[in-house]
């Protein structure tokens, strides 16, 4: 791909300012835990922020693609967000309130329903719980087992739902739990490694088979949950048939179908909800990160023939934030109004094509995918068991990941003053995930410092990653 001239990623950092970086990184690391994640792998400390820019203690200026995790949808600190939360704390109104209602929230549910799939929007409840996402899968799963009177559940290989324990065990990694773990389809690593419609039709139909083994001891699940797009587990989009197929199984057995929309709801896919690019109505959605415009707050909206009071069920002190209802209020209105799904349809579109040319040019990189702004750039060891069989053969397996030369790749972007994330299986995706309001020229900006950094780090075939970070 064509490389532009870059733009200054660095500024002349102040003696006074490198020494007041490196005293709160090396306090931060005497006193935190090691497992510290995002700190370990990007050492900068942010100071201020507007958009997609942080200037960091030391005076540095960077570009941040992974816009809080996936909460920041309108970039760092957007006047209509700080605005909402001003007129909060001005107002007099309570901070939280539990779940009482309160003209914030309702103003906040308001919103929510307006922007739901219209097949669930007219049948929805709404039921708020702890901040986090992991706390909405937890009570998205209480839900669906207190409704069927079933208990196991049936998630896919690759997903992330959080950190909780019932969270967990919906995740991939975990063992001995009462839960079925099947293929979720993609190209690239394909589980019966043949990609495309095929594999995805073979993935829906080992997932039939679960669901009509009605032998001994396998009954059927209390829930399945999907995410549309698997964001930490590498940007792998579900196949749109692929996703209609699990809701007609569900749907034909009962078994309610939960979204995971934790990361890519409220506009990054293209579409304000991803389950909208299919078509898909689920009975459930779980519901985090940008949905309260920066600030901690989880719900799970659901079927109101699932509704039912549940005492001592997963709920939450913190499930009446007000400020982070006002700040998601005016995130959602923003979105809605102002198209920005439909933006990031259109740019991310433009990205991913300008980046798969990454693939011809670097024997490193095997796959650039995403939808939306969720993209992945996939790194490989081009020298791996499968290189020579990729020569002779035209459907060759993949290359093996190459979770070293990623983790170079992203510390050389640090470099060039763009902050991105690892995901995949074996941490061998760079991933992007920049906010909704990212403009075509930063967007540019973005592919050349990226472009750029993988040039570097193809380079030095990886060694980049142990080397100490500098800027």
């Amino acid at each position: 791909m064509p490389v532009r001239a870059l733009p200054s990623a660095v500024d002349d950092t102040a003696p006074g300012a490198r020494a007041a970086h490196e005293g709160i990184t090396r306090r931060q690391s005497a006193r935190e835990s090691a497992a510290r994640t995002y700190a370990r792998a990007l050492p900068i400390v942010p100071v201020r922020a507007r958009g997609l820019t942080i200037e960091g203690a030391d005076g540095r200026r960077y570009l941040d693609c992974l816009s809080g995790a996936g909460t920041l949808a309108l970039g760092h600190n957007h006047p209509v967000v700080l605005e909402a939360i001003r007129r909060v704390l001005d107002s007099g109104a309570p901070l939280n309130a539990l779940d009482l209602a309160t003209p914030v929230k309702d103003a906040f549910v308001t919103e929510l329903f307006r922007t739901l799939p219209p097949g669930l929007a007219g049948r929805a409840r709404v039921r708020f719980c702890g901040p986090a996402g992991g706390d909405a899968v937890e009570t998205a799963c209480e839900l669906v087992r207190a409704a069927t009177g079933r208990t196991g559940l049936i998630a896919f290989t690759g997903a992330t739902h959080g950190r909780t324990t019932g969270a967990l065990d919906a995740s991939a990694g975990a063992h001995d739990v009462s839960l079925a773990r099947l293929p979720y389809p993609q190209d690239y690593r394909c589980p019966f490694g043949v990609g495309g419609e095929r594999g995805a039709d073979l993935a829906a139909r080992w997932t039939e088979s679960v669901l009509d083994d009605s032998g001994p001891g396998a009954p059927l699940p209390a829930g399945m949950i999907v995410e549309p797009v698997q964001g930490e587990g590498g940007v792998i989009p579900a196949p749109d048939t692929w996703l209609r197929r699990m809701r007609q199984l569900t749907a034909d057995r009962s078994v309610p179908l939960i979204a995971d929309e934790i990361q890519t709801g409220v506009g990054w896919t293209g579409a304000f909800w991803a389950v909208e690019h299919s078509g898909v109505t689920p009975d459930v959605m779980v519901l985090s990160k940008a949905i309260g415009g920066s600030l901690p707050l989880a719900v799970v909206v659901y079927d109101e023939d699932l509704d039912a009071p549940e005492p001592g069920a997963p709920a939450g002190t913190f499930r009446g934030n007000q400020l982070a209802m006002a700040a998601g209020t005016a995130t959602l209105t923003h979105v809605r109004e102002n198209h920005l799904a439909e933006r990031a349809a259109t740019l991310g579109a433009r990205m991913l094509s300008q980046l798969q040319g990454l693939v011809a040019e670097f024997p490193c990189v095997g796959d650039v995918r995403g939808r939306g702004l969720m993209i992945g750039v996939e790194f490989v060891d081009p020298e791996g068991e499968t290189g020579r069989a990729r020569q002779v053969v035209e459907a060759a397996a993949p290359l093996p990941a190459a979770p070293e030369l990623a983790a170079a790749v992203q510390r050389e972007c640090l470099r060039r003053g763009l902050i991105v994330g690892l995901g995949g299986r074996h941490a061998g995706v760079v991933r992007l995930l920049p906010p909704l309001t990212i403009t075509d020229e930063q967007a540019a900006a973005v592919q050349d410092r990226l472009a750029d950094a993988v040039r570097a780090a193809a380079r030095c075939d990886g060694r980049a990653a142990a080397a100490p970070f500098t800027p």
